[in-house]
């Protein structure tokens, strides 16, 4: 009788006293912390409304204030008592969902409260105000006593204590206190209650073309002892039921534990790209829950469109025809020294037409800027020189297979900031307005902003150039481009600069190595490549890259023609080009003319502006090139027009 009483009193005291408390968590986890989770235990069916769960960091940076809530309206606990949160990794699926690698491993502290997320802006200082429970924890952190004391505890949980950190988690003793062991997500920890039968799918691949066909397959732990019924979709953004043909209903039927879909993906004639089509489970019975859900499918669009020119490994030059405006460049003629650059800088930070784009619109920018000649729904990588799909753009902590947004300019060296509406892609007709004091707008100029692969952008750092010199066996095809885009932002910003030596983080606004950069450039001469990127770029910021369209000009700001007049060799009203044709291009020792039908002068010119060649022709026809690899320019003058064409010969 006396058992029996205790354990009346026990019941009573948790539903009408402690009605919910923080019953395990896993924060450190093998790798990136993917399969991290917490979780709640209260009476079964208990609604979570008016409830949110802070996370406080006890670094000394972090202030032991929070910096994430989760609001918990509309959760439920399951017939265990147990409502279980983290990523869509973990197994069993928690109820609530949140990204991996969220919560942080310590010394650190995390509380339930009643009140909503919006009470907890990040920074808000922990408290025990409407506090229901609390959890101070590390894995081998000192203690963070300020953080226990402001949240009412006198003890922190050390979830490394027994040595394994990446495979234990802290769990609520019934009798109160915490012991560290193997985790049991939605489990309770002694290993009592219901035992769910846990449903599982597979599929043999992770990506599938358009026109194939390929089957879903669906089993539980046990045998079901009456016909199981569930829905599944595979819709997500823009992939959604007209884009696959099968049925998203399944029975798995009665004494069995498992059940086949089949889905065939519509080979349609549309250039969508490649998508991500999302197996998701729909609401199952009680009595089972999901062992895995919102599985990922790469769909490849076979109906990508690939360019004429050439990528960076293999350029072509030439067949990409700058679309500057007529005079865009003519106010540079006869200028020379520090008025040269200021006429430059007039023209690429005019106030009156360039404009800055969010930082969120970059990512845009990028998808059509380094988009890989070959596919369409791929882009070129920048320092690993190869191509990877546009939707592995990084969207989480994990940058493994993905790619982002590299700054060849460093963030960090330029003094570059982000406001709040960088956060948003609002699309190209809306923009800031510019100028050359504008130092901040560096952090979202595509000018000089690069798809890279995730982690070798965290290698690249903030580094200086030549100190820096691109990951091994590459085979440098990105370096005249790196160059072109820092002289670009040294004379488009004021307060940056591009000096000798490698400088380091020592002087703000400073990043070396000038004369590697100088020398990168004239290795590696602007390609078809890089004018449809300062194309593209140009259509959204109304300013163009003045190196790529007039490489000679680095020689006259930083190279051998340091201080002389420049005038563009160039520059005379040329003639329809459409009207003449030079092939082959790359050209090895014959380049033939089409289209000429009247004599004319035939000048070549290499990348400093100076002629190597000359030579009168007649008509179409080959005419023999001698004159070392590299870019050239070829002018023909007739009695009336001029027409200057872009070649790169080959050995």
């Amino acid at each position: 009788m006396r058992l029996f009483l205790s354990c009346i009193f026990a019941v009573f005291f948790f539903t009408s006293e402690a009605q919910i408390v923080i019953n395990e968590l896993d924060a450190d986890t093998e790798g990136a912390d993917l399969i991290e989770f917490i979780e709640l235990l209260s009476t079964p069916n208990f609604s979570l409304d008016g409830h949110v769960l802070v996370f406080f960091n006890g670094s000394s940076s972090g202030g032991d204030a929070s910096y994430f809530a989760i609001d918990l309206d509309g959760a439920v606990t399951d017939a265990n008592g147990i409502l279980l949160i983290g990523s869509a990794n973990v197994s069993p699926v928690p109820q609530v969902l949140i990204s991996a690698n969220v919560i942080q491993n310590g010394a650190d502290a995390v509380g339930l409260y009643i009140g909503n997320d919006f009470d907890f802006p990040q920074g808000t200082p922990a408290t025990t105000n409407n506090l229901v429970d609390a959890l101070a924890y590390d894995t081998n952190d000192s203690d963070d006593t300020v953080l226990m004391a402001l949240l009412g505890l006198t003890e922190q949980i050390n979830e490394a204590q027994n040595g394994n950190k990446d495979f234990e988690s802290i769990q609520r003793l019934n009798g109160g206190g915490y012991e560290v062991k193997f985790p049991t997500p939605g489990q309770l920890n002694d290993g009592s209650g219901i035992e769910f039968n846990g449903l599982s799918f597979s599929t043999t691949m992770s990506e599938y073309g358009e026109g194939d066909t390929f089957d879903i397959v669906f089993d539980t732990e046990e045998v079901v002892t009456s016909d199981l019924n569930y829905s599944f979709s595979l819709s997500n953004a823009g992939f959604n039921t007209s884009d696959y043909t099968g049925s998203t209903s399944v029975t798995i039927p009665s004494g069995g534990n498992t059940a086949t879909s089949t889905i065939q993906i519509i080979d349609d004639a549309d250039n969508e790209g490649d998508e991500i089509m999302v197996i998701s489970i729909g609401a199952l019975p009680s009595g089972f829950n999901k062992l895995n859900d919102n599985e990922e499918i790469r769909v490849i669009d076979n109906d990508f469109t690939s360019q004429p020119w050439g990528n960076p490994l293999n350029p072509t030059y030439g067949l990409v025809a700058s679309t500057q405006p007529a005079a865009y460049y003519d106010a540079l003629n006869g200028e020379s020294g520090a008025e040269l650059v200021q006429a430059i800088q007039d023209i690429v930070a005019d106030r009156s037409t360039v404009r800055a784009q969010t930082y969120a619109d970059i990512i845009d920018i990028l998808q059509e800027a380094d988009q890989s000649p070959e596919n369409s729904n791929q882009v070129w990588l920048l320092y690993t020189e190869q191509q990877r799909a546009k939707i592995d753009f990084q969207t989480t902590s994990s940058s493994i297979g993905k790619w982002n947004r590299e700054h060849v300019y460093p963030r960090s060296r330029g003094g570059f900031s982000s406001i709040e509406a960088d956060e948003i892609a609002d699309g190209i007709d809306i923009y800031w307005t510019t100028n050359a004091d504008s130092l901040r707008h560096g952090n979202s100029d595509a000018h000089a902003l690069r798809a890279a692969d995730g982690p070798e952008n965290s290698s690249r750092g903030n580094q200086d150039y030549g100190e820096y010199q691109g990951p091994t066996g590459n085979l440098g095809s990105w370096k005249g481009d790196v160059a072109r885009s820092v002289f670009y932002m040294t004379i488009r910003y004021n307060g940056l600069e591009v000096v000798n030596g490698n400088p380091g983080n020592s002087t703000a606004g400073e990043l070396g190595d000038l004369a590697t950069l100088v020398q990168w450039h004239r290795d590696d001469p602007p390609d078809d490549y890089e004018m449809n990127r300062n194309n593209v770029v140009y259509s959204w910021q109304f300013n163009r890259n003045p190196f790529i369209d007039l490489p000679d000009l680095v020689e006259y700001i930083w190279g051998n023609n340091i201080g002389e007049v420049w005038n563009d060799t160039f520059s005379t009203t040329t003639i329809n080009a459409s009207t003449i044709s030079m092939y082959p291009n790359p050209v090895k020792d014959q380049l033939f003319v089409s289209g000429l039908r009247s004599q004319a002068t035939m000048e070549i010119y290499n990348t400093m502006g100076q002629m190597v060649s000359t030579r009168n022709i007649k008509e179409e026809g080959s005419i023999p090139i001698e004159v070392p690899e590299g870019l050239y320019l070829v002018r023909l003058k007739t009695d009336t027009a001029i027409i200057t064409k872009k070649i790169y010969v080959i050995p």
